[in-house]
């Protein structure tokens, strides 16, 4: 989550309710396998939003998956609705510790999970929700405006929906992956080839 224009509680009154002010999220669907980012949406957080988030997802997919969230309400019916019970889905809730005040900006520590099976007959194995919570990680190291505690947050929402675009379109196509050695388009087979900045412009311009 982070803000546009201001802080939700700094919000003048004619803008509060209205999206794009306040409070946005960034919904992210990441391939364990390849580290594709298959689809994302800048958005608010009900279940509107998820059901969106969920039917783009689904319209990518070529064959069944297994997949996982967090314990968020609004998956279980964005689920179900964009998936019809094609997808084996699990949700995986992590249980935190008391954080301490030394831990302001820091996540308080791990000490349990909670599995629940909603759909389907996913494997054990692979419920898991590490792999998106790194690339959280990876989005606000590279875009400053997501970064916390920061002063380059967007004014508009246009510009922070275009500044995703523009990382996840660098990530899947221009960037390495330290791991699979090759960028994550051309680990899931989209791609052939390393693509330049250039391509990307080229890309904008035609459009």
């Amino acid at each position: 989550m982070v803000f546009c224009y201001a802080k939700q509680k700094n919000l003048p009154e004619k803008y509060k309710g209205q999206h794009g002010y306040g409070d946005v999220w960034t919904w992210v669907a990441l391939d364990p396998d390849t580290k594709l980012v298959a689809s994302w949406l800048v958005g608010g957080r009900g279940v509107e939003w998820a059901s969106v988030f969920m039917r783009d997802l689904a319209r990518r997919l070529k064959n069944r998956v297994q997949l996982t969230s967090d314990g968020h309400k609004a998956y279980l019916t964005a689920v179900e609705d964009a998936f019809v019970g094609e997808v084996d889905y699990a949700t995986l809730i992590k249980l935190y510790g008391q954080e301490s005040s030394e831990q302001r900006y820091s996540p308080a520590p791990v000490v349990g999970c909670q599995l629940a099976v909603i759909n389907g007959n996913p494997d054990p194995r692979y419920i898991s929700t590490s792999y998106i919570e790194r690339q959280n990680l990876t989005m606000r190291m590279s875009m400053r405006r997501l970064t916390r505690l920061t002063n380059g947050f967007s004014k508009k929402v246009e510009n922070l929906q275009y500044a995703v675009a523009l990382h996840f379109m660098h990530y899947n196509f221009c960037r390495i992956h330290q791991t699979l050695r090759m960028t994550p388009a051309m680990k899931a087979g989209i791609s052939t080839r390393l693509w330049e900045i250039d391509d990307i412009v080229e890309l904008i311009e035609a459009n």
